[in-house]
């Protein structure tokens, strides 16, 4: 096909830029490290700190991201932000990645422009920044796998089967249910035993029963399993095709959008994806506040190794910390006052002075914090520069930068106090309240504040003024707006916001429409084929696409690349693409008669029709590649004829003019002619004198090139 032939020019560029088979081996390992989310899961508290910053074990996320990188081997990282850009940049320029001894080259990218991963790579590939295989990050994944097994793997299925395999995910094996397993992130994939390749890859978050394309099952593979004991770790090792890809295809937004268009369009494109699954290490992506408490705590109890909170990998000052029995960690300039038990798993930054009678386990404390006598922490992630007073009790809650928690406060689980915010005296809060001092209101009056940077965190000071703090929400001398209170009349736009920060609930309502839902009959367990409604729809929008492409003289290339969007978007499969893009060529001329306009005749029909299938040659071309192509093109021809008796006179002419352009191939049009009939009215059409015309034709000259060969 012309638009794959052109993408592989491209490819095959940026090989030989590797220098040959072997250079492309020797160029440095890259990674792309997306450091923004492109959504709001930790709002409000990415308000004031982009995601990629927030501590977890009082280092941010990034760096364990990027120290991931390193002891990989990676030795360039673009890192791309979008969100609050300057915070991260000017983080990494003052952090140990950017300067010369690092092994490992950070360059870091910043726009405002980019509103997913697909804006990402698509700007890689304009700025042309990889020269070889890399490794696809977030800026939130925390990992200690060592992927050079994986890496190598890649590498040489690319060698052996010509770049075919455009991506290698990585994933864990750990059964459900493992708190390190993100239960909305929950995936069900099929794999060929032997070659690793990805069958089928599939979200199983709110579903009831699970639907498998039958594909899967008649797929060549002579053994493949269907897996759900797998962890997505969100680390992939891409080839220089992938960015590319996303340009092509501008409806990938997300790297789920990319692996379903790979996997419906396979046929098409002749791109795979792979998969490797490691028993040993440590890779979780920190997408909600669930999943940070539970890496927080495998930090602590030392499941990252060698990422442990006394490494100090950051090389910050006052990093270093103690390590003793029980998992305790104690940094520098600590000091406990009398009475006070830190039990199990508990990590206090550096200069934080603890009172007396305290009891903490399971908890992190910041740098700089003050906490008074009487404190009760249990499963507390207290930020740094935090002041609690006396006779408080915290358990399972986030308490974020410089928040006050004053005298005789209860945090119930599942809490959040943003920056800044105080509470109390004397004040108990529900389970899952959130705290911030933005107001929610500033939801809808800044929507756009989310996606650029120009707007900075007091762009809405004078508007939050204006509003009063509730004494009965936040204590008397509280200062902050309760954005969630989970409460037994709770509102659904409440119930939302709790669960993107702890993570959705996973109990869907059985009354409720959506992707879930299925059908009772248990007939309809597996659907091969998309609703007739979608086939009718693609139907109309492969016409329009035609249509456009006349009016505006689109190249072939574009309208392939348009037909494929909607064949992925409507999940039509190839023979229906083949068979609809058949009729409507052969249609078409009809579609164009205004109701006052006479009948074409054949004659009419035909010159109408020849000048199309010369025009849209290629698109056919682009989908006929097998026989069995051949046969579904002939198929729907046949099946078009049968409803259009009236014009049997110009079969003839169309099949001679397909097998002119090489949209059909004389020797499957034999085989069609001499064993497709399959009813009285299939053979009365191949008693058609034009088409017998045709049919000895194309013999005739079959058996001259056979006499020819012979000689």
């Amino acid at each position: 096909m012309a638009a794959k032939g052109g993408k592989q020019s491209r490819s095959g560029l940026s090989g030989r830029k590797g220098a040959g088979e072997e250079g492309e081996e020797e160029q440095p390992l890259q990674a792309v490290l997306v450091a923004d989310s492109f959504n709001r899961r930790f709002f409000p508290i990415t308000k004031d700190q982009p995601r990629a910053l927030l501590p977890l074990g009082n280092v941010a996320m990034i760096d364990y991201t990027l120290e991931f990188l390193t002891s990989t081997g990676v030795q360039e990282t673009f890192v791309f932000c979008c969100w609050m850009s300057n915070k991260i940049k000017e983080h990494l320029l003052k952090s140990k990645w950017c300067r010369p001894t690092s092994p490992n080259v950070v360059h870091v990218i910043t726009s405002d422009l980019y509103r997913s991963l697909g804006d990402v790579l698509r700007d890689v590939d304009a700025k042309s920044l990889l020269r070889s295989d890399f490794v696809l990050v977030y800026g939130d994944v925390v990992s200690n796998i060592d992927v050079s097994q994986a890496l190598q793997e890649h590498r040489h299925r690319r060698k052996m089967e010509k770049n075919i395999s455009v991506m290698t995910m990585i994933c864990k094996e750990s059964s459900p249910g493992h708190k390190s397993r993100c239960e909305e992130d929950d995936i069900i994939v099929a794999v060929d035993s032997k070659s690793r390749r990805v069958l089928h890859y599939q979200n199983t978050q709110g579903l009831k029963r699970l639907q498998f394309p039958m594909n899967i099952f008649h797929n060549g593979s002579d053994e493949f399993e269907i897996r759900h004991d797998l962890l997505d770790c969100h680390i992939s090792i891409c080839s220089p095709q992938v960015a590319e890809l996303f340009t092509d295809n501008f409806d990938y937004q997300t790297r789920n959008d990319f692996v379903r268009g790979i996997l419906v369009n396979e046929e098409i494109l002749g791109n795979q994806i792979h998969m490797h699954v490691t028993k040993d290490g440590y890779g979780v992506r920190v997408s909600n506040l669930l999943m940070y408490d539970s890496v927080s705590s495998d930090l602590i109890r030392r499941w990252l190794y060698p990422l442990t909170p006394e490494a100090n990998f950051t090389d910050q000052k006052g990093g270093s910390c103690t390590h003793s029995r029980h998992n305790v960690y104690r940094a520098s300039g600590v000091t406990l006052g009398h009475g006070s038990q830190m039990e199990e798993n508990v990590l206090i930054g550096c200069d934080t002075s603890i009172g007396a009678n305290c009891h903490i386990s399971n908890s992190v404390i910041g740098n700089n914090c003050t906490i008074g006598d009487n404190v009760i922490l249990d499963r507390a992630y207290i930020w740094n520069n935090v002041h609690i007073a006396s006779n408080v009790a915290i358990s399972q809650s986030v308490v974020c930068d410089k928040a006050v928690v004053k005298e005789g406060v209860r945090l119930n689980k599942q809490c959040v106090l943003a920056y800044n915010v105080v509470i109390g005296p004397s004040i108990s809060l529900p389970e899952g309240t959130v705290v911030s001092m933005h107001h929610p209101e500033e939801e809808e009056e800044d929507d756009d504040e989310f996606l650029s940077d120009d707007a900075e965190v007091g762009h809405s000071k004078d508007k939050t003024k204006q509003k009063v703090f509730n004494p009965a929400e936040v204590g008397a001398e509280g200062k902050g707006y309760i954005w969630k209170a989970s409460s037994l009349d709770d509102t659904e736009e409440e119930e939302e916001l709790s669960q993107c920060l702890w993570g959705l609930v996973l109990n869907p309502d059985p009354e409720s429409e959506s992707e879930a839902s299925e059908p009772d009959d248990p007939d309809d367990l597996v659907i091969p084929s998309p609703e007739m409604d979608d086939v009718k729809v693609f139907q109309l929008e492969v016409l329009g696409t035609l249509q456009r492409g006349l009016d505006e003289n689109i190249d072939c290339d574009n309208l392939v690349l348009e037909i494929n969007s909607l064949k992925y978007a409507y999940n039509i499969t190839l023979k229906e693409v083949m068979q609809i893009l058949t009729r409507v060529v052969l249609e078409y001329p009809f579609q164009q008669q205004r109701p006052q306009d006479s009948p074409l005749t054949t004659a009419q029909y035909t010159a109408l029709l020849l000048p199309l299938l010369e025009k849209w040659g290629p698109v056919f071309k682009n989908y006929v590649k097998r026989a069995q192509d051949y046969l579904d093109c002939l198929s729907a021809f046949e099946e078009y004829f049968l409803e259009q008796e009236s014009h049997w006179g110009a079969m003839g002419k169309v099949l001679m003019e397909m097998y002119q352009r090489d949209i059909l191939e004389e020797e499957i049009i034999l085989r069609w002619f001499s064993q497709g009939a399959t009813s009285d009215k299939s053979r009365q059409l191949r008693r058609n004198q034009g088409l017998q015309k045709f049919i000895q034709w194309l013999e005739e000259a079959e058996d001259e090139s056979s006499e020819e060969e012979g000689k």
